[in-house]
């Protein structure tokens, strides 16, 4: 990665996005077991989504926990530093099991990736990418149009490369 920011100085980067379905916001340390639990549940399905095709991550035979807290901290300092910002996609209305039938619980579906163009000098816009759990599959198109749109209108990166949906 690089060590410019990927944004300028004077842009305050959004620390949430919020739809009826989903809400995103910066991903950390403390969101640690969660997000090892959506991912790890369905690695295939990742590795099979649109931008992680020809990608080393989620890694096939999976990762511990502890390996997970080390990403999750680099994506945490990552965002510190404006070199690239990763948000953890966290279901909204979906009752989690706690057995209070409220609805109003909230549990980790999936990640999206805001980082500079990748290293091969074939395209200089900045790389996106987003992935949900295998079984909130049906949210990865909305989640795809809801990052495009928020891009397009919050934030100062012009065009970005973004696989279709």
């Amino acid at each position: 990665m690089t060590e410019h920011a990927l944004v300028p100085a004077d842009f305050v980067v959004p620390t949430e996005l919020i739809t009826p379905l989903f809400r995103l916001e910066p991903l950390g340390p403390q969101h640690n077991a969660a997000d090892h639990a959506a991912w790890s549940a369905g690695i295939e399905h990742i590795r099979a989504t649109p931008g992680f095709e020809d990608r080393e991550w989620p890694p096939v035979g999976g990762m511990t926990l502890e390996a997970n807290l080390h990403d999750l901290q680099k994506h945490a300092d990552d965002f510190a530093q404006r070199r690239g910002f990763t948000y953890t996609v966290i279901g909204t209305g979906i009752d989690v099991g706690d057995g209070d039938g409220d609805g109003g619980d909230y549990e980790v579906i999936g990640c999206v990736y805001i980082y500079p163009a990748r290293g091969d000098g074939q395209d200089p816009r900045p790389h996106v990418s987003s992935w949900v759990r295998a079984d909130r599959a049906e949210l990865d198109a909305p989640l795809h149009a809801a990052v495009s749109d928020w891009l397009a209108t919050d934030w100062p990166l012009g065009s970005v490369r973004y696989a279709p949906r």
